[in-house]
């Protein structure tokens, strides 16, 4: 299975932390928040890694992470997005990384307390399809929210709901077979002009498809002011991937 970090997009709701850098490259308490999903990939097995990037800072990942030596990596994969074209625009752009494997994809703001190597086991040994990591969060809303039938299965999910249909949240960590690049072909933009995730997972609920597990320990994302806060105080606190 290859990994796929996707660290791109402007961080407008950082401003103006992001005026001079990319978000992903902001310190989460002692380390950049890039390491973080590196460091979710490497601890699950997975080495082959392409970093999904853009923006005007673009270069200053390779100054910083180089070929991964630092992470045990003996090469670092990376691409360009221009824009924002959402997040299924850019995992779009690793079709050719990808070369018909399974992927495991990372948002680039996310921070986890333990690992997925159980889930990227478990998905590994799944025929085909997708599956991905929700997780009990006090705040839905804020995220793609799924709707489960009886028997557990997710039945639809839906972005940002005003009236979230469970207490579950949709992580930003992804498992795919190579049919996402099909899928991602046929996308329309949204509201917001971009190709969602969202859609991408809603197909492979329609195709009767899609998996999920639940994360083990607690998960943040980085992307606001007190998310940020929240992450740097997590990883302080319980010294979870503490760069030593």
């Amino acid at each position: 299975m290859k990994g796929i970090i996707l660290a791109g997009g402007l961080g407008t709701r950082l401003y103006p932390l992001t005026k001079v850098t990319n978000k992903h490259l902001l310190p989460i308490y002692n380390a950049p928040m890039i390491y973080y999903p590196l460091r979710c990939l490497v601890t699950a097995g997975i080495k082959d890694i392409m970093i999904v990037t853009g923006g005007n800072s673009a270069g200053d990942f390779l100054k910083l992470l180089g070929n991964g030596r630092d992470f045990g990596l003996k090469h670092l994969n990376y691409t360009y997005q221009e824009g924002e074209g959402g997040i299924a625009e850019a995992l779009g752009l690793c079709e050719h990384f990808a070369e018909n494997e399974k992927v495991c994809v990372v948002l680039g703001d996310n921070i986890i307390e333990k690992n997925i190597l159980d889930c990227v086991k478990a998905f590994e040994a799944q025929k085909d399809g997708a599956m991905i990591i929700l997780k009990k969060v006090p705040d839905p809303e804020r995220f793609g929210v799924p709707m489960f039938a009886a028997d557990g299965r997710i039945v639809r999910i839906e972005e940002k709901p005003e009236r979230p249909g469970s207490d579950y949240a949709v992580t930003g960590i992804y498992m795919y077979d190579s049919t996402v690049f099909d899928i991602i072909k046929t996308l329309k933009p949204s509201d917001r002009g971009e190709l969602e995730i969202t859609d991408v997972n809603n197909a492979y609920i329609k195709m009767g498809n899609l998996e999920w597990r639940e994360l083990d320990g607690w998960w943040t994302d980085a992307g606001t002011f007190d998310s940020l806060l929240k992450a740097s105080r997590l990883v302080a606190e319980t010294g979870a991937n503490k760069v030593e």
